[in-house]
């Protein structure tokens, strides 16, 4: 019986992810034991600081990749959010799973929605790209960093310490925790547009055959086809969670791709963004071509400006 060690984060949503792999794994394949390998990274010790400042969130994956990369574990799964656009030199994205609800969520104990927020309400996120699009409709609001697990920020907001905060819905779900708080609020893609790769697994292994063998079989077509198109976007801006960028690529019945984006200052006063309409047959290249149309129209030199203002703040 083969051995396939899942390398982790403690939290209680990437358990959950690892144990939801593992349990699929062992289901399909007989002859593999799973087993975890919690790691703690450097995106868990540092809870004081924005993301944006202290390296992004490719800080929660450093760890585990060296962990990977040493032999001693074969497979990481990611909120694919999380997962930079570039591999490390012995590591591949051999799958990406079948995407939960892709929206962010707002939670409040007394109000329902973003409209209902009264005037100068307190909303926390981590998320410049959450800033950017939650003062694009509601300048009023004051938007304070929120960092932590899950449960630590529902924590923080039952305390009082914010009227509402922005999740991504996807995590929720998973934790079941959509009835932790009063109102539990899916932001519209007209109201919000999430991070590349949102809602989506990202399995990242070593690149023996046997599990590469693994992981095909966790392997979601659209959800490889949309979130492609998202990093393809991402990547070629050269952006992160330093800069607020939102993409979305959504796979029709029809079979035609919906992708929207924006990108802009964390304080709403600059923005720019595009739609457009491809067959699953057009997709090749779609999101860089995308970003190059935004990059002829400023759109490098507005994330500059953005990223100094994130730094500055």
């Amino acid at each position: 019986m083969k051995k396939l060690t899942i390398a982790t984060r403690g939290s209680k949503l990437a358990l959950w992810q690892s144990r939801h792999i593992k349990s699929v794994i062992e289901s399909h394949f007989t002859d593999v034991e799973v087993e975890l390998k919690i790691i703690i990274t450097s995106g868990d010790k540092i809870l004081d600081a924005p993301l944006a400042k202290i390296g992004g969130k490719g800080l929660f994956l450093k760890e585990i990749e060296e962990s990977m990369l040493r032999g001693e574990a074969q497979m990481a799964v990611h909120s694919l959010k999380d997962v930079p656009t570039v591999m490390p030199e012995g590591l591949v994205l051999s799958a990406i799973t079948k995407r939960e609800d892709v929206r962010d969520a707002m939670l409040s104990e007394n109000y329902p929605d973003i409209r209902s927020l009264p005037q100068g309400a307190v909303v926390g996120t981590s998320s410049l790209r959450r800033r950017m699009q939650l003062v694009k409709q509601r300048p009023d609001l004051v938007i304070k960093d929120l960092r932590g697990n899950v449960d630590t920020r529902i924590r923080k907001l039952k305390e009082g310490e914010f009227d509402a905060i922005i999740l991504a819905a996807a995590g929720i779900n998973r934790l079941e925790l959509n009835g932790a708080v009063k109102y539990f609020y899916p932001i519209s893609l007209n109201e919000m547009l999430p991070a590349m790769g949102q809602g989506a697994l990202g399995i990242e292994t070593t690149q023996e055959e046997w599990v590469l063998e693994i992981a095909r079989y966790l392997e979601d077509a659209d959800s490889r086809i949309e979130t492609t198109i998202e990093r393809g976007f991402v990547d070629t801006l050269q952006g992160g969670c330093q800069v607020p960028i939102g993409v979305s690529a959504r796979v029709q019945e029809n079979g035609e791709v919906i992708v929207r984006s924006i990108l802009g200052m964390p304080d709403a006063s600059e923005e720019m963004g595009d739609m457009i309409v491809v067959s699953k047959e057009q997709i090749s290249g779609v999101g860089e071509t995308m970003a190059k149309t935004l990059i002829a129209k400023g759109a490098m030199e507005l994330l500059q400006r953005a990223e100094t203002m994130a730094n500055e703040a």
